[in-house]
């Protein structure tokens, strides 16, 4: 097992390097797309109910040497670029819709998948989804007082409708004209993936690169008036099914897997990991399950975490662990105070199980 964290594009620079392998983590895993801003990302920005903003990348595919430079300054700190997580909207909005340009954005992400494996990146962390991560709020919810993010279905009105020029949670096109998403059913939304499957992962497995798909967060069974997709814990397993292959696996997002109304997280995390379905993990602990839940820190939730690094450990188990959400502390710099916790609880625990302590 190794310890990982993940870095927003803006978050690219030499602090956050620094930061990073200082915490213990030898990995990485970057996200391109422009949804955090700012040196030190915080979840305390924004708004998940009106959108993450706008991409602008319309044809502006990553380059190779876009990549290659990155890699560049992530070794020249100690560090591995194990994935990339999350395509964006700009690149595949009509794959997901089944719009008009759909042949086209397929293409385009095969040129994607082509880089980054001549790059060599191993990983592509995806979400097959149109509503995205949505219907989150958030406040000082947390242990302490700690800003965090909470989902309850109470709160919001789930089945607010998507507007054109939007697809999971970013505007992708500023002009598209008044309306909404229409509504797209579980059958609809299956075929979509199974295409997208059939098409991408013959690609991925020629490059040598691993697709790792998302489960939904939140794990309604629709939202915003599309279905969902992986929102129980077996549903991944269809997926797997679907186009059997070493390059199509799982991203394991623990927080998620756990709000699922149904299913047991130990033996779904024992069934991936037999299988060596498991790209990488995200590692993080939460209270309650949909409707109603809330991220919490990694060491007070309703995951057993020594248990879950058990069965990673017996099932051999040699991927990564990020903390992708985690409580923001009160001090300056929130973000990196949340992150150093959770990081600094994952190698201590990984440590004591190497060694068989716990």
């Amino acid at each position: 097992m190794k310890l990982g964290l993940g870095l927003y594009r803006d978050s690219l620079n030499e602090d956050n390097f620094k930061f990073t392998r200082q915490a213990g983590a030898t990995h990485v895993v970057v996200h391109l797309v422009d949804y955090f801003k700012g040196k030190n990302p915080k979840i305390s920005r924004g708004s998940e109910l009106e959108g993450w903003g706008t991409t602008t990348n319309q044809g502006k595919l990553w380059t190779y040497e876009e990549l290659i430079e990155i890699k560049k300054s992530l070794n020249a700190h100690g560090l591995i670029w194990e994935a990339i997580e999350n395509f964006d909207p700009a690149h595949w909005s009509d794959v997901l819709l089944d719009g008009p340009r759909k042949k086209e954005q397929m293409e385009d992400l095969k040129t994607i998948i082509k880089n980054v494996g001549k790059a060599g990146i191993p990983i592509i962390g995806y979400n097959f989804s149109i509503a995205g991560v949505w219907g989150w709020t958030k406040g000082p919810v947390g242990r302490g007082g700690a800003i965090s993010v909470k989902f309850n279905e109470n709160d919001i009105d789930h089945q607010r409708p998507i507007p054109k020029g939007m697809v999971w949670n970013m505007v992708y096109d500023p002009e598209a004209p008044q309306g909404t998403v229409s509504p797209v059913s579980s059958l609809e939304l299956w075929q979509r993936l199974e295409n997208f499957l059939k098409e991408i992962i013959p690609v991925a497995e020629e490059n040598g690169v691993r697709m790792a798909a998302h489960p939904d967060d939140p794990p309604m069974d629709s939202l915003r008036g599309t279905a969902r997709l992986v929102n129980q814990p077996y549903k991944y397993q269809n997926l797997l099914d679907f186009v059997p292959s070493p390059a199509n696996g799982l991203e394991f997002c623990m927080g998620t897997i756990q709000e699922m109304s149904e299913g047991n997280i130990y033996e779904s995390l024992d069934n991936y990991t037999k299988q060596k379905k498991i790209c990488y993990i995200h590692f993080r602990n939460v209270k309650g399950k949909v409707p109603k839940y809330q991220e919490v820190f990694v060491d007070e939730g309703d995951i057993d975490m020594i248990r879950v690094l058990k069965i990673l450990k017996k099932n051999h188990y040699e991927g990564i662990l990020v903390p992708d959400h985690s409580p923001e502390m009160s001090c300056e710099s929130s973000w990196h105070a949340g992150m150093a916790f959770a990081l600094g609880y994952m190698r201590g625990a990984m440590q004591a199980i190497n060694k068989e302590v716990l």
